[in-house]
């Protein structure tokens, strides 16, 4: 989701040296005009300023406003908001992406009540919890994000709960600590497909994302899986669908498909925008392929209209196992 609001205040063009000081070295990209289907309407209806009330007033972070989501303005108006836990900077620098890096600070013991108490007050029926990448930390922050589940689970029993979790890379039994606490969909992404690893998500590596989520399915079956990508990135089309291929071989559930926004000249640069037309195709093989729900359009986003999207994925679930009886 997205800092429209940043987008307003300050030259996107340009990235502050305090935010990314890896990249100020970086000669800057050239800029490819944006096609009609990219625009969105800019934030600033009376529910988006109530739930930027709610954030605000409770010291939260949001994935909407640190990544510069351009959907900010229709999900605010809805009540919906990813949070971002274990603070606002994060231990890499992946050449996407707009979060601010460096040495982050302590962990806030006291921010899965917070985020809890703004749960309850936006009467969410469906949360998105989200964080930084904290390799400082010897769980990577698997507790927290239990802790947080933990706490929603008390002040809302009601409201169903999706983490987008970082990859816990070299932290053993982190992921059984956040999967012990039953989210009702896990999600990682992907990002990009495995040829672009090394100068997109250098920090990461493919095939142990992969095998993240399929873990996660044999540890509880019966959590939803999902991951995302980001095309636009010089990505062939036979690799988008050899990485589906991995993604099903894995039994992930739902995959997400956006076209890539480079937040500033200095991060990797949008290599082509890629028509509507060409999602539509990557939405009809992902479906042959079995996944349960596809999003695949230019403004797809992990945590895009995530509730209708689990209320979604619930009754293709139900459909599939009765088409089996």
């Amino acid at each position: 989701m997205a800092v429209v609001l940043d987008l307003l205040k300050a030259d996107p063009r340009k990235a502050e040296p305090l935010r990314h000081p890896e990249k100020q070295k970086r000669a800057e990209n050239p800029v490819l005009k944006k096609p009609d289907w990219i625009r969105v309407k800019a934030p600033g209806s009376p529910k988006w300023a109530e739930t930027n009330r709610i954030v605000k007033e409770n010291g939260l972070v949001t994935v909407c406003e640190e990544a510069g989501c351009p959907n900010i303005g229709e999900c605010w108006e809805k009540k919906h908001a990813t949070f971002m836990i274990l603070g606002d900077t994060c231990t890499r620098a992946c050449a996407f992406c707009n979060v601010k890096t460096g040495v982050p600070g302590a962990v806030d013991a006291h921010e899965p009540h917070h985020i809890a108490e703004a749960v309850a007050k936006l009467g969410l029926e469906h949360v998105v919890i989200t964080s930084v990448d904290r390799d400082d930390l010897a769980d990577g922050g698997a507790q927290h994000f239990a802790d947080v589940i933990n706490a929603i689970r008390t002040l809302s029993p009601k409201t169903t709960i999706e983490v987008l979790t970082p990859d816990f890379l070299r932290k053993d039994g982190a992921l059984e600590i956040v999967v012990k606490a039953r989210p009702d969909v896990f999600n990682h992404n992907l990002e990009t497909v495995a040829s672009n690893y090394l100068t997109v998500r250098p920090g990461a590596r493919y095939f142990h994302s992969i095998r993240l989520l399929q873990r996660v399915k044999e540890l509880d079956p019966t959590i939803f899986t999902k991951s995302g990508i980001m095309v636009g990135l010089g990505e062939e089309r036979n690799e988008v669908l050899q990485l589906m291929d991995d993604l099903r071989s894995a039994d992930v559930d739902f995959i997400t498909i956006g076209q890539y926004l480079a937040p500033t000249r200095k991060h990797h640069a949008v290599v082509r925008f890629v028509p509507p037309d060409e999602f539509k195709g990557f939405e009809t093989m992902a479906y042959v392929k079995g996944f349960l729900m596809v999003s695949s359009t230019p403004l797809t986003r992990s945590s895009h209209h995530a509730g209708e999207d689990f209320a979604k994925l619930v009754a293709a679930r139900a459909a599939k196992f009765n088409r089996r009886a």
